[in-house]
């Protein structure tokens, strides 16, 4: 079995909009970065990546490739998941939880498991979004930052089918060839 963990955290940047988890939340300080700084999808990315040995996102998008300047989270968690697609594996199950004084998750987090679910390409209830205030404690608490942590467990891919469709997950396995 293999399991990811992944974390980010970036320092508030006032004149950017902020994104969290595929999300623009409007009126909020953004987060500084050279992509859109979504803390959230970069934790995801970083555990998926660990959890297939592939190493950590500043190895596959630095921040001095000019060509992510800017990327939306999704748009980098996409690509992600597309590498691991070429190990073989497929995210499975996610596990999240955003640290930091603002923005409140709960009124979105149904939203942002949807948007997250859709990207990894899993059922939403598959992905687990959790958020806590650290009540003005260290960096995140007093408002200068955010923090991701995400842990992630994929699994390997189901082999096409003779149709050329892969099995659904859960799906039982094909009967043997008849004899003879």
């Amino acid at each position: 079995m293999r399991v990811g963990l992944g974390l980010d955290l970036h320092p508030r940047d006032p004149s950017r909009p902020l994104h969290l988890g595929g999300l623009r939340f409007e009126g909020e300080a953004g987060l500084a970065g050279h992509s859109d700084g979504d803390a959230v999808c970069h934790a995801l990315a970083d555990a998926l990546l660990g959890a297939a040995g592939l190493g950590d996102l500043g190895q596959h998008f630095p921040d001095t490739d000019p060509a992510i300047a800017g990327i939306p989270g999704p748009m980098l968690l996409e690509r992600v998941v597309a590498m691991l697609a070429e190990r073989g594996l497929r995210p499975e199950r996610c596990d999240l939880t955003v640290l930091a004084e603002r923005p409140r998750i709960a009124g979105r987090r149904d939203e942002m498991r949807a948007v997250l679910a859709r990207t990894l390409g899993v059922p939403p209830e598959d992905v687990s979004v959790k958020a806590t205030r650290p009540e003005g404690l260290g960096l995140t608490g007093d408002g200068v930052g955010c923090l991701a942590v995400a842990t992630v467990v994929p699994t390997p891919k189901a082999p096409p089918t003779a149709a050329g469709a892969a099995d659904p997950p859960g799906a039982p396995p094909p009967p043997p060839p008849a004899a003879g």
